[in-house]
Formats: C-alpha cells, structure tokens, sequence
C-alpha cells in the first residue's frame, strides 16, 4: 500500500552533517509538517567536527560534547534518522532515492548534503597502520589512538587542519614534522603575511617546516610500522605516524548521474537549489554564489553551511529569506584565535594593524579601496568590525536568479 502523501511533502535530506542536521532541525523550526528524513553512510548521530583536531583529539571532550542537539531531539520533533544507511542513485523521474539495503525513499523536497571527502595520496606504503587523513569521527579516533603511542608525527600538507593537529600533537608531546610542496604555509588560503605569522607561531613550538618538497613514499621496517617518509630528493625523514592533510574533494558522486554542473562542487542559487526542479544542495559539496564576490565558490567552513541551510530551509518552508552573511572562517592553534571575514585572495591592497610580534594584530584587504576581507589573530574586536562593514557593503540583496531548469536525464 503507497503511503499517504502529507500536503507539505515529504523532505528528505542525504548527508548529516553540520548543513544536512541544521536543514532538519530548521525545518521542523520553520513549520515543515511533512515527513522529514535525514539518511547518512555514519551509523552515528549528527556531531561536530571542528574539535576533531583540537579538544577531541586531547581527550578533553567527552562524546556528548560533540553533538550540536541531543540524539533524542531529532525523535522529539519526528525526524526519523537514517544512520549506517548510503544513498545510492537518484531517481528524479519517480523521485526516489535507492539506498544501500535495497529500499527507496520518495522525496517531494530533496537535499543533497554529502560534503567533502579528503584526497589521498597513493603513495608506496600509504596503507600501514599510522597513516590516516582527518575529516570523520573514526579518522581522529585513529588518529587519537596513533598519538598516544607515537613520537613523531609527519602531517603532509601544510593547511589548517595540518596546522590544528600539528598545534594537539605538540601539546600532547609529539615531535611533529610537517612537508608542504609549496614554498609556504596556507597558500591558497591565508595572506603571505599571515602564513609568515603562522609559521613562526609553528616554529616557536619546535615544528620542522619543510618546503618546496614532497613525499614519495611511507617507509617501515615491518609490514605495520612505520619508520620514515622518503622524499622527492631522495632525503629520508623519521616518523612513526602520518597525517594526510592535502585537502579535500566534494562529494557529488549523486549528483554527476542528473547532468548537474559538478565541477569543484554542485552549483546552487543562492537558496541551494540546483538545475533540477525539487533537488537542493547545500554544504561542502557545493559551490554557490556570494555577495560581493564573483562566481561560485565552494567554502568549507561551518558557518557557510549554516547558513545555506537556514537559506535552503526557508526556500523550502516559504519563510522570509534572511539577509546574506559575509563569509567567515576560524583556527584555533595553540592559543590563537585566527579569525577571517571575507576572502582575502580577492583583494588588490592589504593594510596592517597592529603589531605581529605581539601575538594580537589583523591584516586587512581592500579591493579598490574597499574592505574585503579581513585576517585578525587575537583580535575579536577587529573581527566583528570587519565582518560588519563588509556585510555592509558586500552583503546587500544581490537578486540571485535561479539556476536555468534542466530536465532529469533520458533513461
């Protein structure tokens, strides 16, 4: 028997992380009275993921912490949760999502949330226990488990989630050595200037940093150990664990099969909502447009995808739409706070305050006079300044038009 079909429709959300959980719990805020159901490959509840590489790491968060609502929530506002469960193929014709055991769902309102997925580097080796990346609750419990026993540990990759594990492990004791194949810290992320700051910060911290080169493969003297990096110029480097950190991939295996645009992303309107009538994206796995910037971007950041889940929840609901948000992001290493507001590559001018050898200053960006953007270690007030004036002056209705309709593929 065909289950009744409530007026609202039913809403069904793949991906529970920080974008697909808050889309749940949002549309039950918004009024959504329809079923809604929220499907993820994790057989474990929504959780946070920045303190992955810093508190959870240190064993200084118990598991409850991690979760942003308690898991009986979702229960109490009749949000049926579908852990340990993947969706396999979508099928707009029908509106049906396949999963993993065999059955489909039928969606009137679909949502893709997958996220990113870190990039491996197949290296000779890369297979012995001490080698993970960073991204899910069972990469930082092995890499929680590999930090209590190792010595030293290589981070290949020299990003912020480099920077975060490398800033843990020195506190908890761990030599670290990290290789970037750059001639600097955060190249496409962070200013000279603040890559510059970020590497003394290391460095004062008995980090080795080492530049301009790569690795070509994880040595061992056993099958399971691990003994050492080989480099490119035939250096050898000592470790006895290894953190991948070279970045990250979205997620849009479900979504390339429509004929969507996936290319470095899902593109969305401003709303989340993709080419094909009924189907969103939002999260990691997406590239949207910004007010004030050019283009679609993919961001990785929390607060990017919050906010295309209030933008999406809000489409979906007939809600009121809420005013667009600077972009902004955060790092904790050490005790530093790095927060930025704006994109600082899309600047033409940086202007210094304050004074980095204090340990407190912002490097901001100005693009023909403006502000942009703008970099602030220990510096709060600077921050919520600059994100204000950049609100102001980038963040105004900017009218995104939907995506142009594209019809589901011919079976």
């Amino acid at each position: 028997m065909t289950p009744a079909r409530h007026p609202q429709g039913h809403a069904v959300i793949i991906g529970a992380g920080h974008a697909g959980g808050t889309l749940a719990a949002l549309l039950r805020q918004y009024g959504h009275a329809g079923p809604i159901t929220l499907v993820d490959g994790e057989d474990l509840p929504p959780y946070q993921c920045p303190p992955l590489s810093r508190a959870w790491l240190q064993q200084a968060m118990d598991p409850e912490e991690l979760l942003p609502r308690p898991a009986g929530a979702y229960a109490d506002q009749a949000i049926t949760l579908r852990p340990g469960m993947r969706a396999m193929a979508i099928e707009p014709g029908s509106r049906q999502v396949a999963l993993n055991d065999g059955s489909a769902l039928h969606y009137d309102h679909l949502v893709i949330a997958t996220g990113a997925a870190p990039r491996w580097l197949a290296l000779p080796g890369g297979d012995r226990p001490g080698v993970t990346c960073l991204r899910t609750m069972e990469d930082a419990q092995a890499l929680r488990g590999h930090l209590q026993t190792a010595r030293r540990l290589a981070i290949i990759g020299g990003g912020y989630v480099g920077l975060e594990v490398a800033s843990t492990a020195r506190k908890l004791g761990v030599q670290v050595r990290i290789i970037e194949r750059e001639g600097r810290l955060l190249s496409r992320s962070a200013s000279p200037q603040m890559a510059a700051h970020l590497h003394g910060l290391h460095a004062g911290q008995g980090v080795e940093v080492h530049f301009n080169t790569s690795v070509t493969a994880i040595r061992g003297d056993s099958p399971t150990g691990i003994t050492g990096l080989r480099m490119a110029d035939g250096s050898r480097l000592e470790c006895d664990a290894v953190l991948i950190g070279v970045g990250a991939a979205p997620c849009v295996e479900l979504a390339q099969p429509l004929g969507l645009d996936c290319a470095d992303g899902i593109a969305v309107d401003g709303e989340g909502r993709t080419a094909m009538a009924g189907i969103y994206a939002i999260g990691h796995a997406t590239r949207r447009p910004l007010a004030g910037y050019p283009g679609l971007h993919r961001l990785e950041s929390v607060p990017s995808a919050l906010e295309q889940a209030r933008r999406a929840a809000c489409a979906i609901t007939g809600r009121a739409l809420p005013a667009h948000e600077a972009p902004w992001f955060w790092s904790d290493q050490y005790d530093t706070k790095l927060q930025i507001a704006g994109l600082p590559g899309h600047g033409d001018q940086t202007v210094l305050r304050g004074n980095p050898a204090s340990g407190r200053f912002a490097v901001l960006h100005l693009r023909g006079g403006q502000l942009c953007a703008a970099e602030c270690v220990n510096s709060p007030g600077e921050f919520m300044a600059a994100r204000k004036a950049i609100a102001a002056t980038h963040c105004a209705d900017p009218g995104f038009p939907p995506l142009p309709p594209k019809a589901p593929p011919t079976p």
